[in-house]
């Protein structure tokens, strides 16, 4: 026996089926929204993972191909590593329900969705955010929720709960809220520059729902929820930290952490830890507990002098941004280059650009997104925070922040049709001290501007943090926060986008939700420090995009043909395309509706290209002159090639005033030469006059 739980969402039907499956995972629920289903799983582990000071969750969201009917491609024919979109779903799900976890839990937790039908019109990704939710709920371990989760889609301004597959396509707004009964834990947005006030309105229109939707959840909860088990705490006891407070006080703590420079600081708290080591040498209880009691008496010191005394580690102002600089044009031989820097942050990009027939292919559950045109990718390699550590390729955390600069980017790109290019920007991180992402918006920028990319206006981010105390209305949102306020702080909100509103937000939070008022006054404070970055700092670096390519970018021209003479270009075989790629050097691609891209970096070979590929689709007619190539000799005339697979004929009688003997007096394969189209006979075939009087202009008659 199993029970099912329903409710209207958004118009289409949610149901709740626990106890169908799954039945030794801790919390399970069988998620139905319309005809998506997916499977949320919530499991623990019966005892803490030793040696480790930190929550060890993992989320995985699992996309089945045959959930949307399909067969994997490739030899192996099953799925393999997760998509991008299946690590940005995962995140999203992870980061308002790990703050709802006891700090002091180790055992290990993880959270599994399994899509196994989709339904273009119900996301699996929300289902699958609301399926982890009631999974953990009603599970036995502990966890301080539920929460739910909205999407909020704006089309004409009027905003659409759970937008459908095609309201996606045409919405100003894809926004994610997550919510649990009392405050918003998290915030997710790409936007087509919404102004400010609008994104608040929808924000909280989305928690609205979740509030209308954490009621369904307590109804089942109350019916089939567990009693959650009891676990070893693993927090710091109470002695060690009177004992260290002996040693190290806090007025020498203080001094120890404020200071600007990041290395200075991690050298006064490695010699604050090496003598409570050698002091502690003969407790081996304590000696494994030193570096996370160190690291939370730093935190419980910087909450207090930011709280209390309005004072910030680097001494800067609440609202005050730390020393920026923006550069462009650092690699000469990229298509485009730029570097923004904000204290010890510094971001180096680089802008590629190719044909459209380099964009991304997607092979996933969205049947409407199979290409990816604009690629943001952000690198974080271990010397930008003085480490030394192998790259073992990007993780969650660099698809992510990838993939936030390109959602707030994307709204500011030229059509396809106005700039008919593959685009590619790559976030190289040179130094790391909070906020790298934020930077690597603002870098990309530059550099699309450096390398010529039409962008519709300049894009900033900037990120805002938070402290708070011990009821809601104690706070303090701090503006661009540095990492020891984004490591010790409550939040971490990230706002991006143009002078006239946003593209993109991104909002992880370490407590139990926010007030409205601390997100209008976040939103508030990033939009000022946003028209600083972008007036003061970038827009006297560059101020619009660069009107020519880089000498080194691929040079595109896009013509227009009929579908019907796609045939006719490409041959048979592919021969007269292959030949035209062959004799020019161009790369050319040809889409089904008539659109042809003509790439390359010689000009004149991409005129003389676009030049055949026009002879070819053009109708032949009488009166048209040509230049081409003679390619056969017959005792009667030469045959002259008009455009690949367009041959006509010069009459011996036409190949000269004078009279001709033999056709090899006049002309000899390969010989380039102009002729006048005199006929096209019934059969097609063109003949042609190399006679000076017939190829000049005639003169009007009086």
């Amino acid at each position: 026996m199993f029970k099912s739980y329903s409710m209207d969402l958004a118009g289409r039907k949610l149901t709740v089926e626990v106890g169908r499956v799954a039945a030794q995972a801790n919390g399970a629920v069988f998620m139905h929204y319309g005809d998506t289903v997916v499977l949320s799983t919530a499991t623990a582990s019966t005892k803490p993972r030793e040696g480790i000071d930190f929550f060890p969750l993992s989320v995985e969201f699992e996309e089945k191909l045959y959930a949307v009917g399909k067969i994997p491609g490739g030899f192996n024919k099953r799925e393999g590593k997760a998509s991008e979109n299946a690590v940005l779903t995962a995140r999203v799900i992870d980061r308002p329900m790990r703050p709802l976890f006891p700090k002091d839990y180790r055992n290990d937790v993880t959270l599994d969705n399994i899509v196994m039908s989709v339904d273009p019109n119900c996301s699996p990704e929300l289902t699958a955010m609301l399926g982890s939710a009631i999974a953990t709920s009603i599970s036995d371990i502990p966890f301080a929720g539920p929460c739910a989760t909205t999407q909020v889609g704006m089309i004409d301004g009027e905003f659409i709960i759970n937008p459908t597959a095609d309201q996606k396509h045409v919405s100003d707004l894809a926004l994610t809220v997550a919510s649990t009964r009392e405050k918003v834990i998290m915030i997710e947005a790409g936007a087509n520059e919404v102004p400010e006030d609008k994104m608040i309105e929808a924000i909280f229109k989305a928690d609205q729902v979740n509030k209308e939707i954490i009621a369904f959840i307590d109804t089942i909860v109350a019916e089939c929820g567990k009693e959650k088990h009891t676990y070893e705490s693993c927090a710091i006891p109470e002695e060690l930290f009177a004992a260290i407070k002996e040693l190290v006080p806090p007025a020498e703590m203080e001094e120890a952490v404020f200071t600007d420079d990041k290395q200075t600081r991690e050298g006064n708290i490695r010699a604050i830890s090496e003598r409570l080591e050698e002091a502690f040498a003969e407790n081996e209880e304590w000696l494994g507990l030193i570096d996370e009691a160190v690291y939370q008496y730093q935190k419980k010191t910087v909450r207090k002098m930011i709280l209390k005394d309005h004072k910030r580690p680097d001494g800067r102002a609440v609202t005050e941004i730390r020393r920026l600089a923006a550069e462009v044009d650092l690699l000469p031989r990229v298509h485009g280059s730029g570097m923004f820097t904000r204290g010890q942050t510094q971001i180096l990009n680089a802008c590629t650009l190719a044909p459209l027939s380099e964009a991304q292919r997607l092979d996933g559950l969205d049947e409407n997104e199979t290409s990816k045109r604009y690629m943001h990718h952000y690198n974080f390699p271990s010397f930008s925070v003085g480490e030394t550590k192998p790259s073992r390729g990007p993780g969650r955390r660099e698809i992510g922040h990838g993939a936030l600069a390109e959602r707030a980017l994307v709204p500011v790109l030229p059509s396809e049709e106005e700039f008919p290019y593959a685009i590619r920007t790559v976030s190289e991180t040179m130094e790391s001290n909070g906020s790298t992402s934020q930077a690597s918006i603002c870098a990309s920028t530059l550099s699309l501007m450096a390398a010529g990319v039409p962008i519709k206006d300049m894009v900033a981010g900037i990120s805002c943090g938070l402290v708070t105390g011990e009821t809601d209305d104690d706070y303090l949102v701090l503006t661009d926060i540095q990492g020891l306020e984004d490591f010790f702080g409550d939040m971490d909100f990230k706002v991006a986008g143009t002078k006239k509103g946003i593209t993109a937000i991104q909002m992880d939070i370490k407590i139990h939700g926010l007030t409205r008022p601390i997100i209008e006054e976040a939103i508030s404070r990033t939009r000022e420090a946003r028209i600083h970055i972008l007036d003061d700092v970038m827009r006297p670096v560059i101020s619009e995009p660069r009107k020519h390519l880089s000498p080194y970018a691929p040079k595109i021209i896009q013509i227009n043909i009929d579908p019907q003479k796609i045939g006719d270009v490409v041959g048979k075989q592919g021969k007269v395309i292959n030949k035209i790629i062959e004799e020019t050097g161009v790369k050319i691609d040809i889409n089904d509706d008539g659109s042809v891209n003509v790439c390359g970096t010689d000009e004149a070979m991409i005129n003389r290209a676009v030049q055949i590929i026009k002879s070819i689709v053009t109708e032949i007619e009488p009166g048209m002159i040509f230049t081409g190539k003679v390619v056969r000799l017959m005792n009667f005339g030469a045959f002259v090639e008009l455009a690949p697979g367009k041959d006509g004929m010069i009459h011996i009688s036409k190949l000269s005033e004078k009279r001709v003997n033999t056709v090899e007096d006049v002309v000899n394969i390969g010989d380039e030469v102009t002729v006048k189209v005199i006929e096209v006979d019934k059969m097609g075939r063109i003949n042609l006059s190399m006679k000076p009087s017939d190829l000049a202009p005639k003169k009007e008659s009086k």
